[in-house]
């Protein structure tokens, strides 16, 4: 089968996530819940702490999350609407500048007051206000403007559910107790003592074959997207091939091993004065201990799992991973054109692991398929974070959602053990810098065929 005839298919296997959900107010109200069930094992002090600036404290999150609802909603919405409190607009405004003033990002771990309390009280008056709101147009008919935000709002807290997650990690890991945020679930073939420290336990690395040809790249139909995924447009792509499965800790082990962290020739010369900089020698959260490798994970510290995919990579770091081992970061769009081919699903955050875990086996069938390509680690591609061909930034101040940060950046594909898995679909665009490494970010290789 063709690119072009795969192509076709495109959003069959996607739910809907348009304006005409039946039950509108439930729908907020779950999304809201499952905020605060994130926090339900932390203590007061782990809301507070801001381990460095790309880090805001799980307090400001639950605050920035209301904030947002009502900047954009309750107060565009409601008449003569009362904010919670005056200043919780300045100090809970990320980075609409269209919005007004906002509190240094560098200095949210600086905020003690309000407490825990008082935002969950926040919370709680933003969740009432809104139900109240929408329940007066649950499906969206009489106003789908209001209705096409209370979408947006939605997805926007649940990337916020996910930087929850991700942050607490880096908060936890520079606190010499080393704090576990839930315990390993057993049974989830985790264990190291399950998958076992050896290559044995790693499954053969195969090749998925892909025509190219013409295709139909980014979102359509009535569903809820971001507007960095639209509009969407054509690409020819030339023949490729993709790796059926993640890169392994075992197999970065090996590049690692074979001096990837000393050899020049394999970096982008930023990325190698990154590490010349920042003394990158081994993945974030690695650390060797007694001639063994352990990684810090939202269950504590444990032996590194050879079989688990590897993650907290740089752009940079998998760039140089793919270089050595005859392959190379696949693009955006042949990212987007092979996921169309599998079902969305794979170890995301309901499965409520936290980590990504190790492919049991990749036999069976008539040939390699696809596997992990949702859940585990957000996956680095080679593309720059950029405008789609025909993309307008959306006026107002929403307009600063995403469009311009299409400078700098690159693009990850297919969500993480962090993601919600009514957030993810093959036309996200998530984005970061190459330097970052906090987010569960891994890589699959790609090749031109042989």
């Amino acid at each position: 089968m063709t690119l072009t005839e795969q192509n076709a298919r495109t959003h069959r296997d996607v739910p809907s996530r348009g304006v005409d959900h039946p039950d509108l107010v439930r729908r907020f109200l779950d999304v809201r819940e499952s905020t605060d069930a994130l926090t339900q094992n932390l203590e007061p002090e782990d809301f507070v702490v801001q381990s460095m600036d790309d880090v805001s404290p799980t307090k400001w999150h639950l605050a920035h999350t209301s904030w947002f609802w009502e900047a954009f909603v309750l107060s565009e919405w409601i008449r003569d609407y009362k904010p919670f409190h005056p200043t919780y607009h300045y100090l809970f405004n990320s980075y609409y500048v269209q919005a007004g003033e906002r509190h240094c990002r560098a200095q949210r771990g600086y905020l003690s007051r309000p407490t825990v309390a008082e935002v969950q009280e926040y919370r709680r008056y933003v969740d009432s206000a809104v139900a109240e709101l929408i329940a007066r147009d649950p499906h969206g008919e009489r106003d789908p403007a209001l209705a096409q935000l209370v979408e947006l709002g939605m997805n926007h807290e649940q990337q916020h559910q996910e930087l929850i997650l991700t942050d607490l990690k880096h908060v936890f890991s520079v606190n010499p107790l080393r704090p576990t945020y839930r315990e390993r679930r057993a049974g989830n073939g985790s264990d190291a003592t399950s998958a076992g420290n050896s290559t044995a336990a790693i499954p053969e690395l195969r090749w998925v074959g892909f025509e190219g040809g013409l295709v139909h790249i980014g979102a359509a139909g009535s569903g809820f997207r971001f507007d960095n995924e639209s509009p969407r447009h054509r690409r020819f792509l030339e023949p490729f091939e993709i790796a059926d499965r993640l890169v392994t800790n075992g197999e970065f082990l090996e590049f690692i091993e074979d001096g990837g962290f000393r050899r020049a020739e394999l970096w982008m010369s930023e990325g190698w004065a990154q590490r010349e900089s920042q003394g990158w020698t081994e993945p974030f959260y690695w650390e060797r201990r007694d001639g063994a490798w352990w990684s810090f994970t939202l269950s504590g510290m444990r032996p590194l799992v050879l079989g688990e995919p590897v993650c907290h990579l740089t752009w940079f770091e998998a760039d140089a991973y793919a270089r050595w081992a005859g392959g190379r970061l696949p693009r955006e769009d042949e990212w987007e054109a092979a996921a169309e081919t599998v079902p969305v699903e794979g170890n995301l955050v309901e499965a409520a692991r936290f980590h990504p875990v190790r492919l049991a086996s990749t036999e069976g069938g008539s040939g390699p398929v696809l596997r992990q390509m949702f859940g585990d680690v957000w996956e680095w591609t080679s593309s720059a974070y950029s405008p789609y061909p025909g993309y307008s930034t959306p006026e107002g101040v929403i307009g600063e959602y995403n469009g311009k940060f299409m400078c700098g950046q690159f693009v990850l594909r297919g969500g993480s053990c962090a993601t919600p898995r009514t957030h993810i679909r093959p036309t996200y665009r998530n984005f970061f810098h190459p330097d970052a490494a906090w987010q569960f970010s891994g890589l699959r290789l790609a090749r031109d065929p042989r």
